[in-house]
Formats: structure tokens, C-alpha cells, sequence
């Protein structure tokens, strides 16, 4: 093992894991926001309120994120009217490219999460809140919100670590997040063990330190919900 060759690359894969973190930070938080009606609405007993959010949830679940990153990537490229509207700017960048497409496919996983959470609620906290006189939007965002946050969150920070690992796929659309900067340095070098070896060790750090973080929020909540706040 080349040890002179990690220490000498550290900064670079610093770099590249700096953007995955970026992008798995924008693409979890963004996902969350839109994951949220999805989910509400995929509570909804009216079909004609699931079938838009379910037929989302449906397509990017069932199909992996390479698909619909290069989807993006190469897929809108071929339209005119996207290469001649504003937004291709940023839809011709591999960043933007895989921040979509990562979003987009975290959504669809975090409003499941959400959507089971809710189910979850005990019956009874929902009906106690009615009786109290509270209406179905004071109920939702007082009562079901909050109890279904608490639940879901285990199932949260999974994700967001699966999502860590899978944002190694924008790597295929050139971009130098940690695996995309390993694959540069080793064409540089031609030494894949010691430089795989670090970037598998800066993977490791990041998931340790995600664990820990939402291991501190799952204990800060349960004390929360014991104080009965």
C-alpha cells in the first residue's frame, strides 16, 4: 500500500467528497419539501388525488437512478424547445443534471416514507384532536406532521445514506464528485487500490458521521415527545 501516493491526493478526494456531500444535502432537503404533498396525498381516499403522486412514486421507483440520470442528462438534450429555452443553461451542466435527477428520485422514496408514517398515526390522536375542535389542516399540521416525523425518521436517515452511496452515479455524467475524482486520479496514476481504498474510507467517515447525527435527532425527539411538547 503507497501511502506517500493517499496522503499526497487527500485534498483532491476532499474536493470530490465536499460535492457529494453538496449534492446529497440539496437533493435530501429539496426531495423532503416535495416529498411531503406527495405523501399527504397519497393518504387521500379520492383516486382521482392519488393517481398523479402514485404514477411519480410509481416510475422512479421502478426504474434506477442511472436510468434517470442519463434520462436528464441525454435525454432532454434531444428536444429543441428545451435547448432553445432558459433553462438549458443549466440542463446541459452534469451538475444540475444529477442534482434533478437525484431529487427527483429521493422524493419519490421520502413520500412512501412519509405516506407510511401518516398511516401509522394512532387513530385515537387524530380523533382527540378533532373533538378538540380542531379543523383537518390544524389536525394535519399539529397532530398527524409531527407524530409522523418521529416515525419516519429511521427510515429518513436510510435514505439519506443510500443516497450518499448512490451519488456515485454522477460520476457516469463527468462529474467530479468522490468517485468521479478517484476514477480521474487513477487514470492518472494507475494505482486503483490505494486510491479506491481512500475514497472508500472517506464513504465510511461520512456515513459515520450521518448516523450520528440523526442517532443525536432520534434522541433528541424522543425526549421531545416524552416532555410532550
Amino acid at each position: 500500500m503507497n501511502w506517500e501516493l493517499i496522503w499526497k491526493y487527500l485534498p483532491k478526494l476532499g474536493e470530490g467528497a465536499w460535492l457529494t456531500l453538496e449534492l446529497v444535502g440539496i437533493a435530501v432537503v429539496v426531495g423532503l419539501v416535495l416529498a411531503i404533498p406527495l405523501g399527504l396525498a397519497r393518504t387521500s381516499r379520492h383516486w382521482y388525488v392519488q393517481a398523479v403522486p402514485y404514477s411519480y412514486i410509481f416510475f422512479f421507483r421502478g426504474t434506477p437512478l442511472l436510468l434517470q440520470l442519463f434520462l436528464v442528462y441525454y435525454g432532454l438534450a434531444q428536444f429543441d424547445v428545451i435547448r432553445q429555452g432558459p433553462l438549458w443553461p443549466y440542463l446541459r451542466d452534469p451538475y444540475w443534471c444529477a442534482l434533478i435527477a437525484m431529487t427527483m428520485h429521493t422524493s419519490a422514496y421520502i413520500a412512501e416514507i412519509i405516506r407510511g408514517a401518516i398511516q401509522s398515526v394512532p387513530a385515537g390522536e387524530v380523533e382527540a384532536a378533532r373533538a378538540l375542535g380542531m379543523s383537518r389542516l390544524q389536525t394535519v399540521w399539529h397532530i398527524v406532521l409531527p407524530r409522523a416525523a418521529r416515525i419516519g425518521l429511521p427510515a429518513y436517515s436510510n435514505e439519506v445514506i443510500l443516497m450518499l452511496k448512490a451519488s456515485s452515479l454522477a460520476s457516469t455524467v463527468t462529474l467530479l464528485e468522490l468517485t468521479g475524482m478517484a476514477r480521474t486520479i487513477i487514470a492518472r496514476t494507475y494505482m486503483p487500490v490505494e486510491i479506491f481504498f481512500a475514497a472508500g474510507l472517506f464513504y465510511l467517515v461520512m456515513t459515520f458521521v450521518l448516523v450520528q447525527v440523526f442517532r443525536l435527532l432520534e434522541r433528541w425527539l424522543r425526549v421531545d415527545m416524552l416532555q410532550g411538547r
